[in-house]
C-alpha cells in the first residue's frame, strides 16, 4: 500500500487479566504473549504496514521497553516486518496503571504526534485489512481529495488544503460481535447506540464496508450501564437526542475493538484531565456532544475546532463545522426506555456533568451552536463467514483465537489465495515428527525445531518453537509455548502452558494454564486449575510445589 499519511500508536499495556503469563511484565511483557506462535504486537503491527502506515511508535512503560526492543531485534517474526522499523517510545511518567487516553497528556506521546493518526491495541488479532476502513474515513469525514496534512509541531505551518486546518474533520472506531462462531463466555462488551447515516446518492456495492457505518451517540462499557440501570431502575435517554434522530439502534453484545482514526484536533480534546480512557471517555463523551446541546462547550470543544489557527476558506468543501440556532438546554426532558415514561428534568441535571469537566460557560442567548463532527462506528458484521477481529486480554481468547489461526491454511499450501495471517506452512520442522503419529494438520500448528514423540496424538493444538513432545502423549485444543516439554502419556485438553514448563509423566490435565517455567510431577491431576510458582518461606521461588487457586483469570 502506499504512504497514507497518518501514524500508528500501538499501546502496549500491561495485560493484568493474563496475569498466568505476564506477572513479570519488565522480562515478559503482555505484547510479547505468543498468539498462533508469534507475538502478540505482530499482529497490529502487519496490520499498520499491510495499510501502508509506517509510521508507528509502540507506546509501553519504561519498564517494559528493553524486552519489546530487544524482541524487535531478535524475534524473527518482528525482523521480517518491513521497514521503516517501529521506534519504541517509553515516556517518562507512564506506568502499568496509566489510562489510554490520559497517556496522551504526556509531554512524549504528545510531541511524536504530528497529525491524524490510529490508536490501536497490542492485543488487537484482525483479518480484516484497514485498507477499507481508511477509505471510508477518507469519503466520509476527510472530504474531497481525503488527503491529510501534517505539520512540524503543535505551534507549526498552516496546514494544506484538505489537512487540519483545511477543516475539522471527525472519527472512526470498530466494533465487533462477541456472540457466534469462536466466541467465550463472560468475555467483555460495551454499549452503543447508533444512528444511520445520511443515504448516499450512489448505494454503497455489496459487501463494502460503508453498509455497516453508522453514526455514535452513546457509548460506554456494558457494566457501566448495569451500574446506572441498577442504580436508577431505568436507562434515561434523553428527549433532545430522540428528536434529533428518530432511529436510534442499541447494540449491547459488541465490543470495542479500540481502532480508532483520528483526526489531529483530537489529541487537544484528550488534553482535559478527567478524560482517563479512549473508549469510555473520550468516545463516550464526543458522542454525546453532537447531539447533546452545550455539550461541546463544556468540553472545550468550541475552542478546539474554531482556533484562530485554521483557515475555512482555503476548502470549500470543510464543511464539518457549522452552527446552528441554539437550543435551549432547559426545556430538555428525559425519556425512560423502561414503560416509555417521561419526566420533566431536575434543574440540576446537566450539573453533575458540568462539575466534572470544569467552569467552561456559553452565553445561550446570543453564542450559536457548535455541530461537532460525527464519530463514525463500523460495526463488524456477525455473520460466520465474516473476518476474524478480536482482542486477545483473557487466557480463554488466547487459546480461542489460537486455535482459529492454526486453522487457517498455509502460505506452502494455498499459495496467493492464503489469508495474511496464515503461517508458511502448519508443521514447520516434518523431520521432528516421528512416525506413527497423529497429527490433524487442517487444525494444527507446529513451530520450528518441535519434536514429537511415537504414538503421539495431537489434534486442534499450536505447538510453539523448541516444544517436545514425548511417547504416547495426547493433546487436544491445547496451547504450547516456547520450550514446553510434555512427558510419556500425558494427557491435556484444552490447556496453555507456559514458555519452557515442564509436565511429568502421565499427568492429566483439563482447561488448566501454566506459568512460565513451572514444573508438574509425575502423575498429577488437575481441572480447571491456574499452576503458577510462590515464594517459599527461604525467599526463593518454588515451582511445582502445588497447583494455584483454580479462580477466574483474573484473580
Amino acid at each position: 500500500m502506499p504512504a497514507t499519511g497518518f501514524q500508528a500508536l500501538i499501546l502496549c499495556g500491561p495485560g493484568v487479566s493474563l496475569n498466568t503469563f505476564t506477572s513479570n511484565p519488565e522480562e515478559f511483557p503482555k505484547a510479547l504473549v505468543p498468539v498462533a506462535n508469534r507475538p502478540m504486537v505482530w499482529y497490529p503491527l502487519d496490520w499498520c504496514y499491510r495499510l501502508g502506515v509506517t509510521s508507528i511508535h509502540l507506546i509501553t512503560p519504561p519498564s517494559a521497553a528493553p524486552a519489546i526492543s530487544s524482541a524487535l531485534s531478535t524475534d524473527p517474526h518482528l525482523t521480517s516486518l518491513p521497514v521503516p522499523r517501529p521506534i519504541v517510545l517509553a515516556p517518562v511518567g507512564l506506568t502499568q496503571n496509566t489510562g489510554t487516553a490520559e497517556l496522551f497528556r504526556l509531554q512524549d506521546v504528545r510531541a511524536v504526534v504530528t497529525g491524524d493518526f490510529i490508536v490501536l491495541p497490542c492485543d488487537l488479532i484482525s483479518e480484516l485489512g484497514g485498507e477499507g476502513l481508511l477509505d471510508s474515513w477518507m469519503v466520509l469525514q476527510a472530504g474531497l481529495g481525503g488527503v491529510t496534512g501534517r505539520r512540524s509541531g503543535h505551534n507549526g505551518p498552516k496546514m494544506s488544503i484538505n489537512g487540519e486546518h483545511g477543516g475539522r474533520r471527525g472519527g472512526l472506531g470498530v466494533w465487533y460481535e462477541t456472540r457466534g462462531e469462536g466466541s467465550v463466555k463472560n468475555q467483555e462488551t460495551d454499549f452503543i447506540a447508533t444512528v444511520p447515516l445520511p443515504p448516499r446518492p450512489i448505494p454503497p456495492a455489496p459487501g463494502s464496508i460503508m453498509a455497516n457505518l453508522s453514526k455514535v451517540v452513546i457509548a460506554m462499557p456494558t457494566d457501566t450501564l448495569k451500574d446506572k440501570m441498577t442504580k436508577k431502575g431505568s436507562f434515561s435517554v434523553r428527549k433532545s437526542l430522540l428528536r434529533k434522530h428518530p432511529k436510534v439502534k442499541m447494540l449491547m453484545t459488541q465490543r470495542d475493538a479500540h481502532i480508532y482514526f483520528f483526526p489531529h484536533w483530537v489529541l487537544d480534546m484528550m488534553r482535559h484531565d478527567r478524560f482517563d480512557s479512549i473508549s469510555e471517555d473520550v468516545i463516550g463523551w464526543w458522542a454525546k456532544a453532537t447531539w447533546q446541546d452545550g455539550l461541546s462547550a463544556k468540553l472545550g470543544l468550541r475552542e478546539i475546532l474554531e482556533s484562530p489557527a485554521r483557515n475555512v476558506s482555503e476548502d470549500s468543501t470543510a464543511a464539518d463545522v457549522y452552527r446552528e440556532e441554539e437550543i435551549d438546554i432547559a426545556s430538555l426532558s428525559s425519556t425512560k426506555v423502561s414503560g416509555l415514561q417521561t419526566s420533566a428534568p431536575h434543574k440540576d441535571q446537566t450539573a453533575p456533568f458540568a462539575s466534572r469537566i470544569g467552569d467552561s460557560k456559553v452565553n445561550q442567548n446570543t453564542t450559536p451552536k457548535l455541530v461537532v463532527p460525527n464519530m463514525l462506528a463500523y460495526v463488524h458484521p456477525s455473520r460466520d463467514s465474516a473476518p476474524l477481529i478480536r482482542r486477545v486480554d483473557t487466557s480463554a481468547l488466547l487459546l480461542t483465537v489460537s486455535l482459529h489461526l492454526a486453522k487457517l491454511g498455509s502460505v506452502e499450501d494455498l499459495g496467493s489465495a492464503a489469508s495474511a495471517l496464515a503461517h508458511t506452512s502448519k508443521i514447520a520442522y516434518p523431520a521432528g515428527v516421528a512416525q506413527k503419529t497423529t497429527i490433524t494438520k487442517s487444525d494444527c500448528l507446529l513451530a520450528d525445531n518441535v519434536t514429537v514423540g511415537e504414538r503421539a496424538v495431537i489434534k486442534q493444538s499450536v505447538i510453539g518453537a523448541n516444544c517436545r513432545i514425548e511417547i504416547g502423549v495426547r493433546l487436544t485444543r491445547c496451547l504450547l509455548m516456547d520450550g514446553a516439554v510434555i512427558g510419556e502419556r500425558c494427557q491435556l485438553d484444552g490447556c496453555i502452558i507456559g514458555r519452557r514448563s515442564r509436565i511429568g509423566k502421565g499427568s492429566i490435565l483439563r482447561d488448566c494454564e501454566m506459568q512460565d517455567g513451572f514444573a508438574v510431577p509425575d502423575g498429577a491431576e488437575a481441572k480447571g486449575e491456574n499452576f503458577m510458582a510462590f515464594e517459599g518461606l527461604d525467599g526463593e521461588d518454588d515451582a511445582g510445589i502445588g497447583l494455584g487457586d483454580g479462580g477466574d483469570d483474573d484473580d
